[in-house]
């Protein structure tokens, strides 16, 4: 080994490996990779790239726990994964799952963080100090006592960031740590990387889908069917649009816009908003104000369109039975036909007011009106008609043992006949694109293929609203734009769209309207072009704008994609 300055945190040769199950191809195959102690490391690739397969050999999961013909070596600070046990090489590496649920057990989120001292035999007073130090970093003081499953989404993935931080391990490996958060809590977790980072020679490695947080990373790999297909600078990679167009990674927008405006090399092309406008007022470009009207032209059109209000919502309050307020006089009316998103940071109360849409949840006061019928003299059956929900997570919704079953559920509970049924099957299916998939286990599906059967088994029930949670949660770049198309044809078939979502450029792309909720109280409600205009407020709810949008601001319109900025940019060369 030399002395000790030579061992790199992590030394990888020759990796090969592939699952029990697996017909053809490998998981991973022939991985050479070499990280040095400290560096900052982000893994990208579209899914089924051996991403999480990486992560899992790296603390000796893979083959440990799960079986598979491995070959290769795994040297993690010159320790070998595979000739340790998991628990050795905890002490090495931490690894947060992409499925962070699964990692939390204790009965409070204290208890959650002091299980990995515990078990390597800390001492209390030690143990003590590194709980006060983690709850501050991943944010959760005042919450010592409460148990994880109450927690929201992001406040359970940093409290399994914090878990994993509190053994010190020297590498922490994420897989997909931002999923859950609102854009400001993913920049979060970007800034308890940094700061860990900064810390002492802390080695991370982020696997991620987000683009726009790569940017601050030493290195950048990008992966692809098993195979390393990019290592490099970040700011170097990502100009690369016609690969990451390719593999399925969203290109950042800045580049991308340009890239498509004008003959720029490859090596100038600016990555951020604030470059972009520097490169925008160089090349001499304008906005055509003619066809910005055009735009808005086509918006009012449409907003005109809408039908009766189908949902609305009087001055609502609601108090869970713990005492907690999480909505305080909030109001709005929804159209049919129309498609807002929900926005709000993580413990907002945006589930809260939206599971009122549908009886889910009853007024404490204030009213909830749906398609004339008030929630309160409603049964949740009479209600569930009108107003179908997509839960975040597809597996807490589905449960027969083939898709047939599962969007069969809801008209057979509803009395209607054999054929009735059938018909309603084959529609809902059709309209998500799963036909042939009638007899699958919907369990051995992919996850945006569950996501798929979760919104069939609601369309079968034909009702007029769609409320879905999080759509586009862990699936990858091509996913999400596949998940949204289908939506917005929803929408275009006549489906009221109400969606809450953390991905910004979703909303930018997809929504007619939003409303941002901030503690517990709508703070902003227009149009998206409207809300998304005004970016200081957009931040103090933990928001934060496309690229493109920020850009477009700077230049004095509000412009909500790709497409739309390059129908309004004249002067290009």
């Amino acid at each position: 080994m030399g002395n000790k300055e030579e061992v790199k945190a992590i030394s990888i040769k020759n990796l090969t490996f592939k699952y029990k199950d697996q017909k053809d191809k490998n998981a991973i195959e022939d991985i050479n990779l070499d990280i040095e102690k400290g560096q900052f490391v982000v893994i990208m690739g579209p899914s089924g790239a051996g991403k999480s397969t990486l992560a899992n050999c790296l603390n000796g999961l893979v083959p440990h726990f799960i079986r598979g013909q491995y070959s290769g070596e795994v040297l993690i600070n010159g320790a070998n994964a595979r000739e340790n046990s998991v628990s050795k090489m905890a002490r090495e590496i931490g690894l947060v799952f992409q499925d962070f649920e699964s990692q939390l057990f204790s009965t409070n989120t204290m208890l959650e963080i002091a299980f990995g001292p515990e078990n390597f035999k800390v001492d209390r007073e030690e143990i003590k100090r590194r709980i006060e130090k983690i709850l501050k970093t991943v944010k959760l003081q005042g919450f010592e006592a409460r148990q994880p499953s109450t927690l929201s989404g992001g406040q359970k993935q940093r409290l399994a960031i914090g878990s994993v931080l509190a053994s010190q391990p020297s590498i922490i490996c994420m897989d997909e740590p931002t999923t859950d958060l609102d854009p400001v809590g993913k920049l979060g977790i970007f800034t308890i990387a940094k700061e860990l980072h900064e810390d002492k020679d802390l080695t991370l490695i982020i696997i991620e889908h987000e683009t726009e947080e790569a940017l601050n990373a030493d290195r950048l790999i990008i992966m692809e069917d098993g195979h390393i297909l990019k290592d490099g600078c970040p700011k170097e990679v990502l100009k690369e649009i016609e690969l990451t167009d390719r593999i399925g990674i969203m290109s950042l927008q800045i580049p991308k816009y340009f890239s498509q405006m004008s003959l720029i090399k490859k090596e100038e092309l600016p990555l951020t908003p604030d470059e972009g406008l520097e490169k925008f007022k160089s090349l001499g470009l304008e906005i055509d104000e003619e066809k910005y009207a055009e735009i808005l032209c086509g918006e009012e059109k449409r907003d005109s369109k809408y039908g009766n209000v189908i949902i609305e919502v009087k001055d609502l309050e609601h108090t869970y039975p713990n005492g907690k307020t999480a909505l305080k006089g909030a109001s709005l009316k929804v159209r049919e036909g129309e498609f807002l998103a929900v926005l709000g940071h993580n413990g907002s109360g945006k589930t809260t007011l939206v599971k009122h849409f549908n009886g889910l949840l009853l007024p404490t006061n204030g009213n909830v009106i749906v398609n004339g019928k008030d929630t309160k003299n409603s049964t949740i059956f009479e209600i569930g008609k009108e107003v179908g929900y997509a839960f975040q997570n597809p597996d807490h919704q589905i449960f027969a043992d083939t898709v047939y079953e599962e969007v069969a559920f809801s008209p057979k509970i509803r009395g209607c006949s054999k054929e009735e049924i059938d018909e309603r099957v084959k529609e809902a299916l059709k309209a998500v694109d799963m036909e042939g998939y009638e007899e699958e286990d919907p369990f051995s599906l992919t996850k945006g293929g569950r996501q798929r059967i979760a919104v069939a088994s609601i369309l079968s029930a034909r009702p007029k609203v769609i409320i879905l949670d999080e759509p586009t949660t862990g699936l990858d770049y091509k996913e999400q734009r596949q998940m949204m198309e289908l939506i917005k044809k929803l929408n275009e078939s006549g489906h009221t769209i109400i969606m809450i979502t953390h991905t910004m450029w979703v909303v930018s792309e997809y929504a007619h309207r939003v409303a941002v909720v901030n503690d517990g109280e709508i703070k902003m409600y227009g149009t998206t072009r409207e809300v998304f205009k005004n970016e200081e407020e957009l931040l103090k709810s933990y928001l934060k704008t496309p690229h493109i949008v920020s850009l477009s601001n700077k230049l004095g319109n509000t412009i909500l994609s790709i497409d739309e900025m390059i129908r309004c940019t004249k002067g290009a060369k």
